[in-house]
């Protein structure tokens, strides 16, 4: 743990890239394999599971500290980050506990997990006690479920690969489904990670580095659309299904395994070879020429079971898009055209409904293409997807292969209110960032404000710390860490997407609110209403 505390330190405090990938090297060279494997984990994306309820973790570390709740509230208040503010007001610890990584975890904080409040808090305490803040700190976010640092997953494979001596590709490669919360990293897999030669180390099912698209604001440097691959970018789960070994795998762009979620996908591509990899979008598609919202693929994705009506209600297919793997060769060097001819081949001979090809959008040039592009929300996608012809599947959001651009519509937008504010986290933790809006409804009188959406992205740091002068200057009340103020400030509020919302006041709910820009032209009394947005929602639903 303590040399795990040290190097989360180290890449917190750096901004510089090679500092990072030495401070991961240093790393990667001294832990045992076991201790890797768990790093390797956290920092690619793994997901610590919560093994103690914030409430204990709060109770615990409040009685230990000998503080009262109000002391402890405001300090929080003043750290903005629970696992900080555990680690300001512990006692000085022992700091001489140095159980590596991998045994903590297993053998440590995985137990905790259903045992008595009375022993979950003592034990709390005794392993608070073996360590110094960093350690403290460390793990309290580990407890919690919160662990985060600013580090890509492509730098730590990056790192780890120069370690080892290997192409970084080949290292992202065998890493897929790493972090897969069902099989737990050990020393094993980490050898896998680093072994020496090409084939070594990677599993039967696993898919390959998802290749990801930049975004374009304007597509007149592109040259000819001759050059281009044009399809519409749809608005589902990014996927690859795995066939091999006659067996089906379906993995999201998360790393996260997803079969069983997705019958009919699985009985669509029974029929397919061993050795196809397919790259592609899950969809809900019930009728028409169109698919579903995402709020209904949202839904089923919710489900902990799949009955009869969830699969009647929401039928999904997959959209198959590019080949990776054929006959089970991998063909992500070839160009984006001849991975797309083995594609429709592919589909053709193998034709099942839960499984589509992905059209190609035809344009003589960017001014048709836009007005195609202006069509997208009446047909239920997010805009185009534009494919380099010659380029290869790349990993990540390289360009070194080729590049994919994706040319989404506008957002949606509407005039909202701040109504509530709360701290960020990270090195906004000591500014309000995350904010509530509401839109008005009602007249005369009765006119109010009803929340709608929260939103924590956006504004430059600089704006950010504008808001947050007025929010300490306007707060009205106080509900823990969140202040309500007075209605001052008007945004414009960007989505991408808009259903009906039961769960809501509001009765309405967007997707992916971001903010747009302060209104500092626009009084309070001239934000939007809640009838806009049904208005939004109605010409969404019809479109």
């Amino acid at each position: 743990m303590r040399r795990f505390a040290r190097l989360y330190a180290e890449l917190d405090a750096q901004t510089a890239t090679n500092a990072k990938v030495a401070a991961l090297r240093r790393y990667f060279a001294e832990a045992p394999p076991a201790d890797a494997a768990w790093a390797v984990y956290f920092l690619a994306g793994g997901k610590p599971r919560q093994s103690v309820p914030t409430r204990l973790l709060r109770a615990a570390a409040q009685r230990r500290a000998g503080l009262p709740d109000w002391l402890f509230e405001e300090s929080y208040q003043a750290v903005g980050d629970l696992a900080e503010t555990i680690a300001h007001v512990l006692p000085q610890g022992a700091a001489d506990d140095d159980t590596g990584l991998a045994a903590w975890i297993e053998t440590r904080l995985a137990p905790l997990r259903g045992l008595a409040d009375a022993e979950i808090e003592a034990r709390l305490i005794s392993y608070w006690d073996m360590l110094d803040w960093q350690g403290r700190f460390l793990l309290t976010k580990l407890i919690g479920g919160g662990f985060r640092v600013g580090v890509s997953r492509l730098l730590v494979l990056r790192a780890l690969a120069e370690q080892a001596g290997l192409d970084p590709k080949l290292v992202a490669l065998r890493a897929m489904g790493y972090t897969d919360a069902r099989t737990p990293p050990t020393a094993q897999r980490f050898a896998r990670l680093i072994a020496p030669g090409d084939g070594a180390g990677i599993d039967a099912g696993a898919p390959y580095p998802f290749f990801l698209a930049h975004p374009l604001a304007d597509p007149g440097t592109l040259g000819d659309t001759a050059q281009w691959l044009v399809e519409w970018k749809y608005d589902g789960i990014r996927a690859q299904v795995v066939r091999r070994a006659g067996q089906t795998w379906i993995w999201s762009r998360g790393e996260e395994l997803v079969t069983e979620r997705f019958p009919e996908i699985v009985a669509a591509v029974r029929g397919l070879p061993d050795g196809s990899v397919l790259d592609g979008e899950i969809l809900v598609w019930k009728e028409g020429d169109r698919p579903a919202p995402f709020a209904l693929l949202q839904q089923r994705i919710g489900r902990k079971t799949l009955g009869r009506k969830i699969l009647a209600d929401a039928p999904v297919v997959f959209m198959a898009y590019d080949l990776l793997e054929n006959e089970g060769r991998d063909i992500r060097a070839e160009a984006q055209h001849a991975r797309r001819a083995r594609l429709e081949t592919l589909v053709a001979a193998h034709p099942a409904g839960g499984l589509r090809l992905s059209p190609l959008v035809e344009a003589d040039n960017w001014a048709a293409c836009a007005a195609l592009r202006a069509d997208s929300r009446r047909r239920g996608v997010e805009g185009l997807m534009l494919k380099e012809a010659t380029s290869a599947y790349g990993t990540g959001r390289t360009r070194d292969t080729g590049t994919w651009w994706k040319w989404k519509i506008d957002p949606l937008s509407v005039d909202c209110v701040l109504i509530y504010a709360q701290a960020g986290h990270g090195r906004r933790a000591s500014l309000y960032t995350d904010y509530t809006f509401a839109v008005w409804t009602g007249s005369g009188a009765d006119r109010t404000l009803v929340p709608f959406a929260k939103a924590y992205s956006g504004l430059t740091d600089e704006e950010f710390r504008k808001v947050d002068a007025v929010i300490r200057k306007t707060t009205i009340e106080k509900f823990g860490p969140v202040r309500s103020v007075l209605p001052s400030l008007v945004f414009e509020l960007g989505f991408e997407g808009i259903q009906q919302s039961p769960r809501h006041k509001s009765g309405i709910a967007v997707r992916f609110p971001r903010m747009l820009r302060l209104r500092t032209d626009k009084k309070v009394e001239e934000a939007d209403t809640l009838e806009r947005l049904r208005t939004l929602l109605a010409v969404s639903n019809t479109t």
